[in-house]
């Protein structure tokens, strides 16, 4: 049997006989729908021979119709809806003008700043830029398919850390993106937020990664929120401070209604990102201190560092409307914040012990508590609010230095977590 060749589906009996058509060869596909474009016409088998000169004096009925109707809608346009918007003539946008929240200036003119740690902070998770697929996992494969690569504990550790976070930092973005981005009327920090829901989508695509490499039933890990206690706690304690914000009828400007907006902030900047990432954190980037799932813990670096500048925003935000609002920071408010912190802390020590019910990776429950109080007291103090747990240190002192994350690596093994793209250098 010969190939067949795209000459064999040629018809000949449809090729021009007479000399005067060779100059006019039947139209290509491309041809043709180049002539149905612009004559608005509808093709048929009929129109596949070459068409006359005065085909092209019908009519483009269809083509001038939506034309015609398109000018008649604009001859008719009422700017009086789109003024309360964008007010015409008004005067350009001053720094002195720009707010928090509840701002009535231009949210769509960027400049000038007012504050300038905001559009840094945009430009530094700009220069961080980083994606799942450039770690290698091949060494975590083959640990995690070992029978005796991992003990049961760790395993434990690498499943519930990957089934929080998998669905906590979407959690995340869809407060970012249903929630707080509407009620931030300042359109420097409203670009770092943009940045930041993007980042938590690099995150979820991150643990992703992990689930579908190592082969783990993503199912079952995806759905822990909801079927394991102290996933689920966790949760649904964020969530509650959400509902009512993404309601479209709920609007700041009355101080009960702001004093919800901050409730919103803190507990998602301070407590899910400040609190409830560091026990899993701490467990994995152990793991990858002992050369064990590197790949995981690598990428876990990479999003501690991303979440550090999260955390470091929120704060400097929260701060913000304090000074611009100081009506809101009442002292039954504060109190009411101190609760929540240590509610989240109490929450992320009940998780600890159910991961880690015997030591492991050297450490166990009752250090993991030690820290946990420690970073309360810390978020606390950032807030300007008292310590409550007295008299705690710092256990995993090493958790600082991958904080800083400026540590040299061997570059032909992995790449240095200190990456930063290339328009961002400075040589």
């Amino acid at each position: 049997m010969s190939i067949l060749s795209w000459d064999d589906f040629e018809d000949d009996s449809q090729k021009p006989t007479t000399p005067e058509h060779k100059s006019a060869p039947v139209q290509s596909e491309k041809a043709s729908d180049s002539q149905n474009v612009s004559t608005a016409q509808p093709s048929s088998p009929s129109m596949a021979a070459p068409q006359s000169a005065g085909t092209h004096s019908v009519r483009p009925t269809v083509a001038s119709d939506t034309v015609a109707r398109a000018a008649q809608a604009l001859e008719h346009l009422d700017v009086a809806p789109g003024l309360e918007e964008l007010e015409m003539g008004a005067q350009r946008v001053q720094v002195d003008d720009k707010a928090m929240i509840n701002c009535r200036a231009d949210l769509n003119q960027l400049v000038p700043f007012k504050y300038e740690w905001a559009w840094q902070k945009y430009l530094d998770g700009c220069a961080n830029h980083w994606m799942p697929q450039e770690v290698n996992m091949n060494h975590d494969i083959a640990l995690w398919k070992s029978e005796n690569g991992l003990t049961e504990d760790e395993r434990t550790i690498v499943m519930r850390s990957l089934g929080f976070f998998s669905t906590a930092d979407s959690l995340v973005a869809n407060n970012l993106v249903l929630a707080i981005y509407r009620h931030i009327t300042n359109p420097e920090c409203r670009q770092y937020i943009l940045r930041q829901a993007f980042e938590e989508a690099i995150h979820t695509h991150a643990y992703q990664y992990c689930i579908e490499s190592l082969g783990m039933d993503e199912g079952e890990v995806f759905n822990m929120y909801r079927e394991v206690p102290s996933v689920a706690r966790k949760a649904a304690w964020g969530l509650k401070y959400t509902q009512s914000l993404t309601d479209p009828n709920f609007h700041t400007g009355t101080p009960e209604n702001d004093q919800r907006l901050l409730r919103n902030l803190i507990a998602f900047y301070c407590v899910l990102e400040g609190i409830f990432f560091y026990c899993g954190f701490t467990q994995i980037l152990s793991m990858g201190r002992r050369n064990k799932m590197n790949g995981v813990a690598e990428q876990f670096q990479y999003i501690l560092r991303d979440e550090s500048m999260h955390l470091n925003f929120g704060i400097d935000m929260i701060n913000q409307i304090k000074i611009e609002n100081p009506h809101l920071w009442t002292a039954e408010f504060q109190q009411e914040v101190v609760q929540m912190i240590v509610e989240g802390t109490m929450l992320e020590i009940e998780y600890a012990r159910d991961t880690m019910p015997r030591g492991v990776l050297g450490m166990n429950a009752s250090m993991m508590e030690e820290y946990l109080k420690f970073i309360c007291n810390r978020r606390l103090s950032q807030l300007g609010l008292p310590e409550q747990f007295a008299g705690v240190t710092n256990p995993f002192a090493w958790m600082s230095e991958m904080m800083d994350l400026r540590k040299e690596k061997n570059f032909f093994e992995t790449r240095v977590t200190d990456y930063q793209t290339g328009g961002a250098l400075s040589w």
